[in-house]
């Protein structure tokens, strides 16, 4: 005879995600629209050259400051050698895609399991173009950053690839990417 005590509840994961605390936030945003307005913030200093450390939080949550991270995650960031740095750390371009890629990789696995669709496997490929002469203000008629991005993503599932990808395209990031949006700037002299 077992215990009440000794009953253990069962998660309903799928893909690694806790389904069933993705529908508690989901629930929580259907009762209270102001539960889903979220602030990211990052702290970024210049170190030297190229070299700069940016550091990564604190963040709210429906205009409430979260305190369940407990660490600071510290990301550098430098220019490759033929761009006079010293390769110490990947440059921003690159971190670019790894957002892009990281977006796309967990938007397909959290809706998908979600959804009920298991994911075996997810492995994806991500190109760049960048012409330099724009950021180099060598030519006003070429784009500062990349002109064009080419995402190939594999997926392992018995899922039909339209679904997939319909799933994958709820990414903040690659809305970021794919459509402009305003970016306050202020820059001030100490």
């Amino acid at each position: 005879m077992t215990s009440s005590n000794a009953i253990q509840q069962t998660e309903n994961v799928t893909n690694g995600v806790n389904v069933d605390q993705v529908m508690s936030v989901i629930h929580s945003i259907e009762d209270d629209a102001n539960s889903a307005k979220w602030q990211i913030r990052a702290h970024n200093n210049w170190v030297d050259g190229g070299l700069n450390r940016s550091r990564v939080k604190e963040f709210s949550v429906g205009g409430r400051e979260d305190d369940t991270r407990t660490e600071t995650f510290v990301l550098d960031s430098d220019e490759p050698l033929p761009m006079a740095g010293k390769d110490s750390a990947p440059n921003a371009m690159e971190f670019v895609l790894h957002a892009l890629a990281s977006c796309l990789t967990s938007t397909l696995v959290y809706h998908a399991a979600v959804h009920g669709i298991e994911i075996e496997a997810v492995e994806s490929d991500f190109e760049g173009d960048l012409d330099v002469r724009g950021l180099l203000g060598l030519s006003e008629e070429v784009r500062k950053g990349f002109n064009k991005v080419r995402v190939s993503m594999r997926v392992k599932s018995t899922a039909p690839v339209e679904e997939l990808r319909e799933l994958a395209l709820f990414s903040p990031v690659y809305d970021i990417v794919s459509k402009s949006l305003p970016v306050e700037f202020v820059l001030e002299k100490h």
